[in-house]
């Protein structure tokens, strides 16, 4: 008698990226890194109207940087859900050494060659006590395979920061240059992958629940 050797069917995870609300460092141009700035006013209508929009999809969890702007925005979402948000060090956000708490201006002026490969090679940067992207791409993407491994078929969240989203990205597409200015991701915007095989991108920063945020470039 024949029998057919049918393989295990591959699970469909949903990883839902979010970047968390607006915080006063962001409406005032300063390198935040890991300074824990928490969400301002505005930052806090966002995560709420972000909740909102999200409440339906069945999260079984929701990850957070341990930043209380991440968290904030993950406590948000997950009160909806009834779940408590789960702090994971790989996506806290990179470490941008003697930069944090600088205005941008100020730092074009007294580091203009560092500022110089922020703004044309952020690839190849290392402000002095910090981090570089490359090490943040693998932090955050060990996290994430990790979580999609253990909620297989399941639909979580993952509240992060723009440096992290943009370097997690670049390593699921395997872009090795030239990766960080071609994403973009606003305050309190969400993004959705599925993971079967592999990771597919099926919405990428969307803002339509949101009614004021401000477009970051640098």
């Amino acid at each position: 008698m024949f029998t057919q050797n049918l393989e295990e069917p591959f699970l469909s995870t949903e990883i839902y990226l979010i970047r968390h609300g607006e915080t006063v460092a962001n409406r005032e141009g300063i390198f935040r890194g890991r300074l824990d700035f928490p969400l301002n006013e505005n930052g806090l209508i966002q995560a709420e109207a972000l909740a909102e929009e999200l409440k339906r999809v069945e999260f079984a969890a929701i990850f957070s940087s341990p930043l209380t702007r991440a968290v904030q925005t993950a406590e948000a979402i997950a009160r909806r859900h009834n779940l408590t948000p789960i702090i994971d060090d790989g996506f806290q956000n990179i470490n941008l050494g003697i930069w944090q708490g600088k205005d941008k201006g100020e730092v074009k002026r007294d580091f203009p060659e560092l500022w110089r490969l922020w703004d044309e090679e952020p690839e190849n940067l290392l402000v002095p006590g910090g981090e570089r992207l490359a090490d943040v791409r693998r932090r955050a993407k060990r996290s994430l395979d990790r979580i999609v491994e253990d909620y297989k078929g399941k639909k979580i969240a993952v509240v992060s920061h723009r440096s992290v989203l943009k370097c997690l990205l670049a390593e699921i597409l395997n872009m090795k240059e030239n990766y960080f200015w071609k994403f973009h991701f606003d305050t309190a915007s969400y993004s959705i992958l599925e993971h079967s095989r592999d990771y597919t991108i099926y919405l990428f920063n969307e803002t339509k629940h949101l009614k004021n945020f401000i477009r970051e470039e640098r």
